[in-house]
C-alpha cells in the first residue's frame, strides 16, 4: 500500500467521479454507502455509468502516463484510470473516504494516495511526475489548480477535467467577449483544446445547480509548424504577470493598466506603450479584452517586456 502523508493546511475540495449516488455505486451493491456530499468541499459525484465510461474514453489515458487526480472519493474515476495509466497520484481531502483509497492502494501498486488540500501542495515534488490531470474539479479550484499546473508542472501534457459549464468557457474564451478573461489567455497560450463534452446537472449526486462540461486540453509542443510554440517558463511567467495586471482593470484602456508594471529593472510608462500599440497596429484606446493571445506576445515584444525572446510565430 502506498500512502502519502496528510499536510497541514486548509481544506479544498473532494471531487470524485462515481457511478452510484450518495448510497452504493451504480451496479455494486457490495460495496459500503458512499458518505453524503459535503457542501464545504463542492462535492457532486458523478453517477451516471455511460457517462463515467464516456469520460474515461475522451482522457484517452496510455500505459505511460502518470496521471494527477484530485478529489478521487471512493476512487470511482480512480479504478479505470489505473487500469489504463503506468501511476495514478490521488489526492482526496475527505477523511471519510480515507480507508476506501488506503484499501484500493494495497490492492493496486500503481495508486499512491495523498489525503490533504492538492494547493496546498508542491506538485512539482510528485515522484513520478504527473503528465496527465483527470480529475472532477470542485467550482472553487478548478481555475486554480487548471492554472498551477500549467505553469509548475512542465511534463503535464495532457488535462481532462470536469468543470462548471461557465469555466469550461472561460478557459478557450474568444476575444471581446463576456468569458474572456487573463485564464483565457494564459491557458490559451500554454495549450489548445480538443474535445469538449456537456454533461447535466442529472448526471451529478447531489444535483449541481448548473450545467457542467468534461473538456479535454493539451500543452502546446515546442515547435508546432503552422500553430504557434509553446512559451518557455521564463516567457510564460513574464506574460502571466503582465496579462493579469492587464485584466486586473479589464475595462480601463492599456496605457492606463500597464503604466506602472515592472519586471526586471523594466519599469513601463504611458509613453512606452503607446509606442509599443502604435508598432503592433493597436489604437490607443485599446483594452486588454480586444487583443488575442498572440496579440499579447507580439505587444509584450513591443514593449521590450523581458522574458527572453518570446516567439510569436503562427496563430492562436
Amino acid at each position: 500500500m502506498r500512502v502519502a502523508g496528510r499536510p497541514t493546511g486548509g481544506a479544498r475540495r473532494s471531487g470524485g467521479a462515481g457511478s452510484g449516488g450518495d448510497g452504493q455505486a451504480a451496479g455494486d451493491r457490495s460495496r459500503p454507502p458512499r458518505p453524503h456530499a459535503l457542501h464545504r468541499y463542492g462535492q457532486n459525484h458523478l453517477v451516471d455509468g455511460n457517462i463515467l465510461r464516456a469520460i474515461v474514453k475522451q482522457a484517452a489515458v496510455g500505459p505511460d502516463d502518470v496521471v494527477l487526480e484530485v478529489g478521487a472519493a471512493d476512487g470511482q474515476l480512480t479504478r479505470p484510470l489505473l487500469e489504463r495509466a503506468r501511476l495514478v497520484h490521488a489526492y482526496e481531502i475527505d477523511h471519510r473516504y480515507a480507508s476506501r483509497l488506503a484499501k484500493l492502494a494495497a490492492e493496486r501498486p500503481n495508486l499512491v494516495v495523498h489525503s490533504g488540500d492538492a494547493l496546498r501542495q508542491d506538485l512539482a515534488t510528485l515522484d513520478p511526475p504527473p503528465t496527465a490531470l483527470v480529475a472532477n474539479l470542485a467550482y472553487n479550484i478548478a481555475i486554480p489548480l487548471i492554472m498551477t499546473t500549467i505553469a509548475g508542472l512542465p511534463l503535464l501534457s495532457r488535462w481532462a477535467v470536469m468543470v462548471q459549464k461557465e469555466l469550461g468557457e472561460r478557459l478557450f474564451a474568444a476575444p471581446s467577449t463576456k468569458a474572456y478573461s487573463a485564464v483565457s489567455v494564459l491557458t490559451q497560450l500554454a495549450c489548445r483544446r480538443e474535445e469538449v463534452r456537456a454533461v447535466p446537472p442529472a448526471a451529478f449526486r447531489p444535483q449541481p445547480r448548473v450545467d457542467s462540461s468534461f473538456i479535454t486540453f493539451a500543452r502546446r509542443p515546442p515547435a508546432a509548424g503552422g500553430e504557434a510554440s509553446a512559451l518557455t517558463a521564463a516567457e510564460y511567467a513574464a506574460m502571466d504577470q503582465l496579462v493579469r495586471r492587464a485584466f486586473g482593470q479589464r475595462r480601463k484602456v492599456l496605457t492606463n493598466t500597464l503604466a506602472g508594471a515592472a519586471r526586471a529593472g523594466v519599469t513601463l510608462s504611458r509613453d512606452d506603450i503607446l509606442r509599443a500599440l502604435e508598432e503592433v497596429g493597436l489604437s490607443p484606446a485599446a483594452r486588454p479584452e480586444e487583443l488575442a493571445p498572440l496579440r499579447w506576445v507580439t505587444l509584450a515584444r513591443a514593449l521590450g517586456w523581458p522574458s527572453g525572446a518570446i516567439a510569436s510565430d503562427g496563430q492562436a
